[in-house]
């Protein structure tokens, strides 16, 4: 009787063996099989005529499930990978790995793919006399009269599409159709003339025969994103697939509509958190059957099934997005890489700043390097950057006089301003004048932040939130002040400075409706904002030909982070904020507002040196010890007692000891945030001085850390860990 060996999601290492009688099962196929009391769904990993279980105690697989393709070997060796280099059970790594929908018993209901056609009455409908108002109609009408066409070929013309189809089925000008649409010539809609860079760069990346990974690295607004256009044109030319990963899943809408401009012919399908149950596991679907010919999503659609892939895109590849944090802790720019290299087509990681890794892997050759070196509009000019000192200069509630004045000017001159600081909220704390009191919170080791719109202190690491005290909790001075600044505190100082400047603040808290952060975007490009007050969100990825000035306050803060990748990370975010300014022909201004201003990096900054900034950095680094010259694992555990949390990181680093592998082993630590949510966090650091070896001693460390007594704690092992 054939055995057959079943991922589950369940915390447990290793695969579930299982009988099969008269349903034959394929090796990654979805099958339905008794668990305890429980019936879970699980992916066939293997098919066996052995096993270890004694006959009795093997339990036939209940249902095998054919509602769907089974997952391909190409992508059940890329899960077996991460699992193993991770150190993550395989069935939690490969279920995570599949949409909602296909981790549940219930029957899948199948949906053909949507074809329009203009009806009887819509083929005898004289365009010029339909109302002109109804702009989006007019294109739809227009577009159909020249053949059918699928939902996503329509989405090309405007991102309104669904309503107003909605509206043309409903009056009858417009009906489905059953035949799929075919489309006999590729399109490339308005390509530009590519610089001598952008043209070296592609013609590399699309001579490479098989697997290579090319760092494209371009300054902001040197023309990366079309670069991924004239390589992606090239491969859908072959019929391939491309994978265009982005970092922030508010970039995902825009940069799919841009990309449905360029290539209207073509068929897109988008994975990411933002969307409902139905729409990704049709999107997934789309993917896996090939109908998909470029997938652009966050991190997790590195793992979307793609049997025509032929190139892959990593955008913003230095951002700390791409690390996932919890679950299965993988970097979706490591594991694109590994993904280039098994199917044997290249990888390009873009970046204005890349991270040091990529970078140090450039430069010694293990990547290609491509440089972007100046702006793709022959009339924009990277912004001038200056400091302002704040120690030297009047301040009005965190914002300088200097600052104060340009974006004046920059609204006489009806141009924009973006006043960037990364912390969202009224005040990061509120303080009694008369005792000294903090709003600290009562779970975590951190202070809650003030949001003076609904009056409320809120924890931005566990959520908790209370309403804003009139009086002084313990002295009961009613004299409480807000002490430093969050978005909504400068909004406020702006309005009292400029009363008839229109300000609109972009954070969190502001884009939390699904379609307000498009409608802000539409209004900034209409140039109906004056003043644009925002965090992290503003800093990448964005074109605004109006906003010429930007002002940076309070970035000071990681010149004296303990985390040692502190200061790469606010390069990287000043220098992508300062990259939005002057992106037209109007020149771009950058004010930073520092108590240092001749710290070398912002002094690397006011030279847009990235290469020096960089070389410099992994100097330190090569003498400290630090990635990329070293590789690293870190061992995190959490729990209501300190005292068990400690025990049992310390047993964890007595095991790694006893295996006297060639491996560094640190001491146990408090994390960075050493209470959170009512659970005290500790960490311990192991290190090694190459790959094989770290990962040669956390094979030979797990049994060990999974045979310790863990009931009330949390614990895991993050390899190649970004926080700290």
């Amino acid at each position: 009787m054939p055995i057959v060996r079943v991922a589950l999601d369940v915390p447990l290492s290793g695969l579930f063996d299982y009988s099969v009688s008269d349903d034959p099962v394929e090796i990654g196929q979805r099958v339905i099989v008794p668990f305890g009391r429980r019936q879970m769904v699980g992916v066939a990993m293997e098919i066996t005529d052995a096993t270890d279980m004694a006959p009795e105690r093997i339990k036939p697989v209940t249902q095998v499930l054919h509602d769907s393709a089974p997952l391909s070997a190409q992508l059940l060796e890329l899960l077996r990978f991460c699992s193993d280099y991770y150190r993550y059970p395989i069935g939690p790594t490969v279920l995570a790995a599949l949409p909602t929908r296909l981790r549940s018993d219930k029957p899948l209901v199948a949906k053909p793919p949507e074809s329009y056609r203009l009806s009887a009455a819509g083929s005898e409908l004289d365009l010029d006399s339909f109302p002109k108002r109804k702009v989006v109609q007019r294109r739809i009408l227009a577009r159909l009269a020249d053949g059918p066409c699928n939902l996503a070929q329509l989405k090309s013309l405007s991102a309104t599409v669904g309503p107003q189809l909605k509206a043309l089925l409903q009056d009858g000008y417009v009906e489905h159709c059953e035949a799929e649409v075919t489309v006999a010539e590729h399109q490339l809609v308005g390509a530009h003339t590519l610089t001598g860079e952008q043209q070296d760069a592609v013609d590399a990346v699309a001579a490479a025969q098989g697997y290579a990974c090319f760092l494209l690295h371009g300054i902001t607004g040197s023309g990366k994103t079309e670069v991924y256009v004239h390589l992606m044109h090239h491969v859908l030319q072959r019929g391939g697939q491309v994978l265009l990963l982005v970092p922030e899943i508010n970039l995902t809408p825009q940069l799919e509509h841009y990309f449905r401009s360029r290539f209207p012919d073509a068929s897109f399908a988008s994975l990411h958190s933002g969307l409902s149950e139905g729409e990704r596991l049709h999107n997934w679907q789309q993917a896996q059957s090939g109908a998909a010919q470029i997938v652009l999503g966050t991190r997790l659609a590195v793992f979307a099934e793609l049997p025509k892939l032929a190139l892959i895109i990593v955008d913003e590849e230095h951002d700390g997005s791409f690390k996932q944090q919890d679950g299965l802790r993988y970097s979706a720019r490591d594991v694109a890489i590994f993904r280039a290299n098994q199917s044997k087509v290249p990888v390009v990681l873009g970046s204005a700043t890349p991270s040091l890794e990529s970078y140090h892997n450039a430069q010694t050759g293990r990547y290609h390097m491509l440089k972007l070196s100046g702006r793709a509009l022959a009339s924009a000019t990277l912004p001038s950057v200056r400091c302002v000192n704040t120690n030297h200069t009047v301040m009005h509630h965190g914002i300088s006089e200097n600052l104060l004045r340009d974006i004046e000017q920059r609204i006489a001159r009806q141009e924009q301003s973006l006043v960037f600081i990364n912390r969202r909220g009224y005040s990061p704390v509120l303080m009694c004048t008369g005792c000294g009191w903090l709003s600290s919170c009562k779970h975590c080791a951190g202070k809650m932040v003030l949001h003076l719109n609904d009056r409320r202190l809120r924890c931005h690491h566990c959520g908790y939130q209370i309403r804003v005290p009139h009086a002084c909790p313990d002295c009961g001075n009613p004299d409480l002040h807000p002490v430093g600044s969050g978005t909504q505190r400068v909004e406020e100082v702006l309005q009292e400075r400029f009363p008839d400047a229109r300000i609109l603040r972009v954070d969190r808290d502001s884009t939390r409706n699904k379609r307000a952060w498009q409608t802000m975007r539409d209004q900034i490009h209409a140039n109906e904002v004056d003043i644009l007050v925002g965090t992290q969100m503003l800093a990448k990825g964005h074109d605004f030909p109006a906003l010429t000035l930007v002002g940076v306050l309070n970035p000071d803060g990681a010149l004296y982070s303990s985390d040692f990748r502190a200061a790469e990370r606010l390069f990287a975010q000043l220098a992508q904020v300062a990259g939005r300014a002057g992106r037209a022909d109007k020149p771009g201004e950058v004010l930073i507002q520092t108590e240092f201003p001749d710290h070398p990096l912002y002094r690397a900054l006011q030279q847009h040196d990235f290469d020096g900034f960089a070389a410099s950095q992994l100097a330190e680094r090569q003498m400290a010890g630090f990635p990329p010259f070293m590789y690293q694992a870190m061992l995190r555990a959490e729990g209501r007692q300190e005292s068990e949390v400690f025990a049992f990181l310390g047993h964890a680093r007595a095991a790694a000891v006893e295996l006297q592998q060639k491996v560094e082993i640190l001491g146990v630590v408090p994390a960075a945030l050493p209470r959170r949510a009512n659970h005290v966090r500790a960490q311990l650091l192991v290190q090694a001085d190459t790959r094989k070896a770290l990962q040669q001693f956390l094979r030979a460390w797990q049994p060990s850390l999974d045979a310790l007594p863990a009931q009330k704690l949390r614990w895991s092992l993050d390899v190649d860990p970004q926080e700290f």
